[in-house]
């Protein structure tokens, strides 16, 4: 197993009104994080707030090219981001559902306390498979058949390659003391986006390649 420091590219926030940022996705053009009440897109170049749509917002969050997905308490929101409105719903795993992803037609959703993620479909709920990790997890994101995923356990964060067949961990990134990861997503380049939990941040960090 690989372990380095992760390289922080850059710094977004902290935005008005958003104390918290639980998940991020990617839609190809904006940054949307989480903030508890409400999704907000961000521009990754000009580092502003674009736009935001209130929906219940306290977890993870993913992208499948067209809809947004949110995780609100114990059911998962497929969300039209064009008009904000929920347009379907079903029940998350529960037991602490944490981050959000969308990967081969499916829903990946990370269990914090649980220590698991969970593929799951994305019609009905159903379990599909699960992946046992050794430490709390937080974000969940896929990129080039690659699955990463975000720990956070007391002010400690890492961001992990892990083997999404075994769940051994290949390659850790680790995060400066005190700075948290909640939700984890890649652009599809060299750069994976993390939130920043309660610092009310995203940030920016070079994925290895």
């Amino acid at each position: 197993m690989k372990r380095s420091a992760a390289e922080i590219l850059r710094e977004y926030g902290p935005f008005p009104g958003a104390e918290q940022v639980h998940g991020v996705t990617f839609d190809g053009r904006h940054v949307w994080f989480a903030s508890g009440d409400k999704l907000n897109a961000l521009d990754p170049a000009s580092g502003e707030t674009v736009r935001s749509i209130d929906v219940a917002a306290h977890a993870g969050t993913a992208f499948d090219g067209e809809h947004l997905f949110q995780i609100a308490e114990d059911r998962i929101q497929k969300i039209d981001p064009k008009t904000g409105r929920v347009l379907a719903t079903i029940p998350a795993p529960g037991g602490g559902d944490s981050g959000l992803a969308w990967a081969e037609g499916t829903l990946w959703v990370g269990q914090y306390r649980d220590r698991k993620i969970h593929q799951i479909d994305p019609e009905t709920g159903a379990v599909l498979r699960t992946i046992e990790s050794s430490r709390f997890v937080t974000g969940v994101t896929w990129v080039d058949g690659e699955l990463w995923h975000a720990t956070w356990e007391g002010d400690e964060s890492e961001v992990r390659h892990v083997d999404p067949e075994t769940g051994e961990v290949l390659e850790v990134l680790a995060m400066p003391a005190g700075v948290s990861v909640s939700g984890l997503e890649a652009d599809g380049g060299d750069r994976l986006f993390c939130g920043g939990g309660s610092s009310g941040k995203v940030r920016a960090i070079r994925r290895p390649r």
